[in-house]
C-alpha cells in the first residue's frame, strides 16, 4: 500500500507537473506523474523522483531524478528534462 503523502510534498509535486507541462510544452489531454519512490537497487540512491508524461496516443516518455522531490529545483528539473526519456539524471 502506498505511504500517505504529505501536504507539502502534494504541493510539490502538483508544482513540479506544472513545471514539466510548461518546459515540456504540453497538451492539456497529457497526462503527468510524479512519484517519489525508494530505491533499493545497487548504486541507486535511497530515493528518487520519477516524471512520467503519458500522451493519450503514442509513447510514455520518462525521466529519473536521483533526488527526493523536495530537493528538486526548477534548474534541476529543467536540466532533467532535456535529457532523453529514461536515461538517469547525470548519465
Amino acid at each position: 500500500m502506498p505511504r500517505p503523502v504529505s501536504p507539502r510534498l502534494a504541493a510539490l509535486s502538483t508544482a513540479l507537473k506544472n513545471q514539466t507541462r510548461e518546459l515540456l510544452s504540453l497538451a492539456d489531454d497529457d497526462i503527468v506523474m510524479i512519484r517519489q519512490l525508494d530505491c533499493t537497487e545497487p548504486g541507486c540512491p535511497p530515493v528518487e523522483t520519477i516524471v512520467a508524461v503519458l500522451p493519450p496516443s503514442g509513447a510514455t516518455r520518462r525521466w529519473t531524478l536521483r533526488h527526493p522531490l523536495d530537493e528538486i529545483t526548477p534548474e534541476l528539473l529543467a536540466s532533467a528534462l532535456t535529457e532523453p526519456p529514461g536515461a538517469p539524471e547525470g548519465e
